[in-house]
């Protein structure tokens, strides 16, 4: 009788439970669709004491195939001193596909200025998986 180990028991279960919860293909270009290998299972973590999550997904050979993490930084104001409210100062997504050919494409989502409304995309090749 095959057990598994508890190692393998949760990759089994958060393979089961992330792959419909990360659309890994999302933004990322048809025209390279073909060259980006796809993951088999992913590992999320999260931070607790701001905003951020990191999720990144492995291919057959447990290698990174697929990253994605996000951030966002936030302050209290108050127009009058006395009510206080949080907003968004920051924001920052970045998404990784690696490539055929070793290479990492890379889209990266900056939100930046007090009313965050000034949001700056790109994609860009990297030799290396986005940290």
């Amino acid at each position: 009788m095959n057990t598994l180990t508890p190692s393998q028991l949760e990759t089994l279960a958060l393979t089961r439970k992330n792959t419909e919860r990360f659309p890994w293909q999302q933004g990322l270009p048809k025209e390279w669709r073909d060259m980006a290998i796809a993951p088999l299972y992913f590992k999320h973590y999260e931070e607790y004491e701001i905003q951020a999550e990191r999720s990144v997904g492995y291919d057959e050979d447990d290698a990174p195939s697929f990253c994605t993490h996000r951030f966002q930084l936030n302050e209290l104001r108050s127009e009058d001193g006395e009510e206080f409210y949080e907003t968004t100062t920051y924001a920052e997504s970045v998404t990784g596909w690696r490539l055929r050919d070793g290479r990492w494409l890379i889209h990266r989502i900056v939100v930046c200025h007090d009313d965050c409304r000034d949001v700056r995309g790109f994609y860009s090749f990297s030799e290396t998986m986005p940290r």
